[in-house]
């Protein structure tokens, strides 16, 4: 078996570990990696506030039991289970005409659900196991995604449901994992398992690679800023890059050293919002200071939040996959207050979440083969 095969199937097992497994993981990291870097670091009412490098472990840093008070978040949740049993809707997106579409990573399909009549439709991928994880929408309605198990890029039309592959360069550039366009249209698009960051321009089709400079990063969840720079989450370590878009040049910020974080959002104001999937943080970093702001999640430590996405009126949503039921929480940047529901089916780990232009929130309950919709 070839060696990006095996790692493939590493990366396969992972994404499937139960939450404990990858938390241990990043603890044993942690050790690894961060051993020789200055601290400045203070606590202020359980919240955490970083302008460098926090090397202590994280029996040292004091928040393993705290938690953050949270109000009863009155939303409607409302779930459909998709067609296909054991589809484990991955990723949810916003098509150009409003559907809720999603990744059914282990059916080989792309699913699409109009919520207005609960309509489903589902669109089979040719390559045969292609593990579809991340997707996006075009402006004309095409629906980018990741072939997360075959290495490849994928681009369905939904009017003939064609669907064009875009192969990586290289054989080590397997795990292709998130993606997201730019205003230019250009597709960027993180890969885990190879420790990378690509872009794919659709005009030619070329396909550019960068390596991460920090081993076993582990790149997972990404977003482009206001000003076309995309950051993304280094979930092997305590990171978040930055990709020049002429250069593609990566810049790293360093997170305290209990954070993983796994995926991102972006607000207006260009601050960079993650979930802690570690050691329960909602957690925030200011790009232009490097300063970095960690909230304890209403879950406690062990929460472990992982999909995230901001609403148009600049409220932080995210969901808590390490309680049962899951939660979805919603974060007021303004008065720094939560508010917490639990998800109606348990959620079955909610990995990733999407926000529509008339502020309701896309989700994708893979555990539990549903996908649904939070009205507030």
């Amino acid at each position: 078996m070839r060696q990006a095969e095996f790692r493939r199937i590493a990366v396969l097992i992972q994404g499937l570990a139960v939450a404990g497994l990858i938390a241990g993981f990043a603890v044993l990291r942690a050790a690894t990696n961060n051993d020789s870097t200055a601290t400045h670091a203070t606590t202020r009412n359980d919240t955490y506030i970083a302008t460098g490098v926090d090397m202590r472990m994280p029996s040292e840093f004091g928040n393993e039991k705290h938690s953050s008070k949270a109000e009863q978040l009155k939303v409607t949740i409302k779930e459909w289970t998709v067609p296909t049993k054991g589809a484990h809707p991955h990723d949810p997106a916003v098509g150009a005409d409003g559907a809720l579409w999603f990744t059914e990573q282990m059916a080989n399909k792309i699913g699409r659900l109009d919520p207005k009549t609960g309509e489903f439709k589902e669109y089979p991928l040719k390559v045969t196991n292609s593990g579809p994880h991340g997707l996006v929408s075009d402006r004309e309605g095409n629906i980018w995604f990741t072939g997360n198990f075959a290495g490849y890029i994928g681009k369905l039309d939904p009017k003939t449901g064609d669907v064009k592959e875009y192969k990586m360069p290289v054989e080590k550039a397997d795990d292709p994992h998130t993606a997201v366009f730019d205003a230019n249209g250009v597709l960027w698009f993180t890969l885990q398992g190879a420790n990378m960051v690509g872009r794919l321009d659709p005009t030619t089709g070329k396909i550019e690679l960068k390596d991460v400079p920090t081993e076993s990063a582990l790149p997972y969840g990404m977003q482009v800023n206001s000003k076309g720079v995309p950051f993304f989450c280094e979930l092997g370590t305590n990171k978040i890059g930055s990709i020049d878009p002429k250069t593609m040049k990566i810049h790293d910020y360093s997170l305290p050293a209990v954070a993983r974080p796994r995926r991102l959002a972006i607000d207006a104001q260009d601050r960079v919002y993650f979930s802690d999937f570690k050691s329960g943080h909602l957690g925030r970093l200011e790009p232009n200071t490097g300063e970095v702001k960690l909230w304890d999640s209403p879950g406690g430590a062990e929460s472990n939040p992982y999909g995230i996405t901001i609403t148009p009126d600049g409220m932080v949503w995210y969901s808590e996959s390490g309680v049962k039921p899951n939660t979805m929480v919603r974060f007021d940047a303004k008065t720094e207050t939560f508010a917490k529901a639990d998800i109606p089916s348990g959620g079955g780990v909610v990995r990733n979440m999407a926000a529509t232009k008339d502020g309701r929130v896309y989700i994708a309950c893979s555990g539990v083969d549903k996908v649904g919709v939070v009205q507030p």
